[in-house]
């Protein structure tokens, strides 16, 4: 059983179809197919090649002969929505040029999936900044799991006890984590994944064309990562909105939003970018599709998250228990992984008082710990699978 069988496209106009996950949770991306009489595209791939070929099997139905996917548009930077495109390797993958920063940001496929089955990963060599090089390819990314051993030195008697504890905790937090990470992200397998360098990058706007019909792609400012952007097709009335917009309705409740690169007024800003396109049919990153005013209640979910941010700061209380309060709110008791809350609170936290961003992997240390809060254990063996 894989997380995204059952999943399915959609038709949302001739020559266009949405693939859609049939439940919500980590790594479950929505993608685009756009089909003309001697030409493909997608938006965005599934998060791993099993999966990116049950897209591509799908999308094969729909094509008209002689047709391949010869373009691949990745709205950013996250695996989730890229790591699939080596199943289309002829293809011309685009990305806008920041996003090579968040690629770099995470772990490889293949650290990931050493990671989450318990193995210690080798540790790649370093390497160079990515405002050295900003052409670079994703697959130099030197950021992975660390693997670095404690160390050997024995404490001095009276930091004893303290080195226990602290190193105790260390390996409880590490426990919660890989537990975390094997119950959501255990079902993909990365081990014959690796990143494909996109071919085209750019900065501002691109203007192509599918089947003599428009496919606007639009570059934007740090918002949910650096380098994301969105996909305007106009004669479809349609946007897909990459994970600038996390989708939830009264019918179909979807998971917390969770940013990398913030501020939410960003994010906020490129959600009214969205409505401006005048699209009436609007394909987040994660969730069901969306019509105008399920972004404006998304836009309201932000601000409530921006106003409780701006106030759990000024009254000097750290990320995570700003998370812990918001939750506490049962604001929105319907959205899944309120955990995520940490990841955009840390976000939005750096922005008010600037500071280097965090490894990944340290905040999703911070993910699990309140994961096994929230679920009302921080035992992983007792933790809930799904």
């Amino acid at each position: 059983m894989t997380p995204h069988t059952g999943a399915h496209l959609r038709k949302l106009a001739e020559g266009l179809h949405v693939w859609l996950p049939t439940r919500r949770g980590w790594g479950l991306a929505n993608c685009g197919l756009v089909v003309g009489n001697d030409t493909a595209l997608w938006i965005d791939t599934p998060y791993d090649r099993r999966l990116a070929g049950r897209f591509l099997a799908a999308s094969g139905e729909l094509l008209p002969p002689g047709v391949a996917i010869d373009r691949v548009v990745v709205t950013h930077g996250n695996g989730d929505h890229f790591w699939g495109a080596g199943v289309v390797p002829d293809a011309e993958v685009i990305a806008a040029k920041e996003s090579l920063e968040q690629a770099e940001a995470e772990p490889d496929p293949r650290t990931m999936h050493a990671f989450v089955r318990g193995a210690v990963p080798e540790q790649p060599s370093p390497a160079p900044p990515s405002h050295s090089s900003p052409t670079a390819s994703p697959r130099s990314a030197s950021s992975s799991p660390s693997t670095a051993r404690p160390s050997t030195v024995p404490p001095r008697p009276e930091q004893g006890a303290a080195h226990a504890a602290g190193a105790l905790a260390d390996r409880r937090a590490e426990e919660l984590l890989r537990s975390y990470m094997r119950r959501h992200f255990g079902s993909f397998d990365w081990a014959d994944t690796e990143r494909v360098r996109p071919t085209l990058l750019f900065r501002g706007e691109l203007e192509l064309s599918v089947g003599g019909r428009p496919v606007r792609v639009v570059g934007l400012p740090p918002a949910h990562t650096t380098g994301d952007l969105f996909v305007h097709l106009p004669d479809h009335g349609t946007v897909f909105a990459g994970d600038v917009v996390f989708g939830s309705t009264p019918a179909q409740p979807g998971d917390h939003a969770v940013h990398w690169a913030g501020p939410l007024s960003a994010v906020s800003a490129v959600c009214e970018r969205i409505l401006a396109t005048g699209a009436e049919t609007i394909v987040p990153g994660h969730g069901p599709v969306l019509g105008r005013s399920d972004v404006r209640a998304h836009l309201d979910y932000l601000h409530h998250l921006r106003e409780r941010a701006e106030e759990f700061h000024a009254r000097g209380l750290p990320a995570p228990e700003a998370a812990r309060r918001v939750i506490a709110e049962r604001r929105h008791p319907e959205l899944g992984l309120p955990e995520r809350l940490v990841v955009t609170m840390r976000t939005e936290y750096r922005h008010l008082s600037p500071a280097p961003r965090t490894g990944v992997l340290e905040v999703m240390a911070e993910v699990a710990q309140l994961a096994a809060e929230c679920e009302g254990t921080d035992d992983p063996a007792s933790s809930p699978t799904g």
